[in-house]
């Protein structure tokens, strides 16, 4: 047994495409030259699905994840959306500080912040895209 992140690519036609989990990490890697010249200029829909396996064949998914990224005109992940995009998962997280919580006002940043990463960053697939996902992962 053992568990593997599987990255899945969704196309403007729906088309599914797994992109391996290093091609990934280096696409996302800050300072890397990956690229993918054939998403040069677009917002790409993807699944990051977490699968378990026993011998190395898919046996349960575990989590799926939906998000976008973005890529410049040379097909790299676009660097100023990626740290706009990790300033507002930070944003996100629910203040630490105790002390605001015994005044009147509510401190609602991180909520709106929230919703704005979500509205921008994530995607919720049709029941049918679900599917085709979830049909990709097992064949």
């Amino acid at each position: 047994m053992g568990l593997s992140v599987w990255i899945l690519l969704i196309n403007d036609d729906d088309c599914i495409r797994r992109l391996p989990l290093t091609k990934f990490e280096r696409l996302m890697k800050r300072g890397s030259n990956e690229s993918l010249p054939e998403y040069a200029e677009k917002r790409v829909r993807y699944a990051e699905v977490v699968v378990e396996l026993e011998q190395r064949k898919p046996v349960e998914i575990l989590k799926m994840n939906y998000l976008v990224m973005t890529f410049d005109s040379d097909g790299r992940i676009d660097r100023a959306e990626r740290d706009k995009r990790a300033r507002l998962a930070m944003d996100g997280l629910p203040p630490y500080d105790v002390a605001q919580e015994n005044g009147n006002l509510v401190d609602a940043r991180h909520v709106f912040a929230k919703r704005h990463y979500d509205n921008r960053y994530r995607w919720m697939p049709s029941p049918k895209m679900e599917r085709a996902i979830i049909k990709a992962v097992f064949g």
